[in-house]
């Protein structure tokens, strides 16, 4: 099966290479996706450019692929699975949860010069970053992409209840797949809360499994592609 990559924030389709090979060894092709204004060079992309990238992965794929999204690109693949229903095998989240209609996509940091760069460690000290070391994170410094804020402020628009039906797998890095099911039952993810077929999967790591734990972070996409 396919199993197209989506990382989140400031990071291209390189995040994915340590879990690439994995993904091949487990017998599945995986694609990792290098978004508009992630790593194109091109700083004005917007959020409608990013999506229609995606898609144009989801309409080469042979057969219906596995949609994967890390981090704030879980609103992407949900976007996505919104866009193309019908041809979404599965939905994957890796630690973020789908922004709902009419919200922004990632207005989360101060943007600069049309850009929201990367903003430094501190708002991720604790369980998002405590399981990499300051090599980790120095490779992260000098990979990091700034994101277009036409892609950080550009709103998500959702039009299709078909989304509803897609099966989705909720990985859990840096939360537990405890805390999760309470969060959508406390209403903080009502498009999750929604989904008719949801799956949970623990993964003992922080914000970032593809470059800490990137074989059991193949296995659990290659399980969910099997299942």
């Amino acid at each position: 099966m396919d199993i197209l990559l989506i990382a989140g924030l400031w990071l291209d389709g390189s995040a994915w290479d340590d879990v690439a090979p994995e993904l091949t060894e487990l017998g599945h092709r995986p694609v990792p996706l290098t978004l508009p204004g992630q790593g194109d060079g091109t700083a004005s992309a917007t959020l409608d450019d990013q999506l229609a990238a995606v898609l144009a992965a989801v309409d080469a794929a042979p057969g219906k692929p596995l949609i994967v999204g890390h981090s704030a690109a879980a609103s992407l693949a949900w976007l996505a699975t919104d866009a193309r229903p019908e041809k979404v095998a599965k939905a994957v989240l890796i630690g973020g949860f789908p922004a709902p209609d009419g919200r922004a996509y990632a207005d989360y940091f101060a943007t600069e010069g049309g850009v929201m760069p990367f903003p430094g460690w501190a708002p991720f000290e604790g369980a998002d970053s405590a399981d990499l070391d300051e090599e980790a994170r120095r490779r992260f410094e000098s990979a990091a992409v700034p994101v277009p804020e036409g892609v950080a402020k550009g709103v998500v628009h959702l039009t299709d209840e078909r989304r509803f039906d897609v099966p989705v797998v909720l990985i859990c890095p840096e939360f537990t797949a405890a805390q999760a099911k309470e969060w959508i039952a406390d209403g903080d993810s009502p498009e999750l809360a929604r989904a008719t077929h949801l799956d949970y999967v623990d993964l003992d790591s922080g914000h970032w499994p593809m470059t800490t734990r990137p074989r059991e972070l193949a296995r659990a996409l290659a399980e969910a592609a099997d299942s």
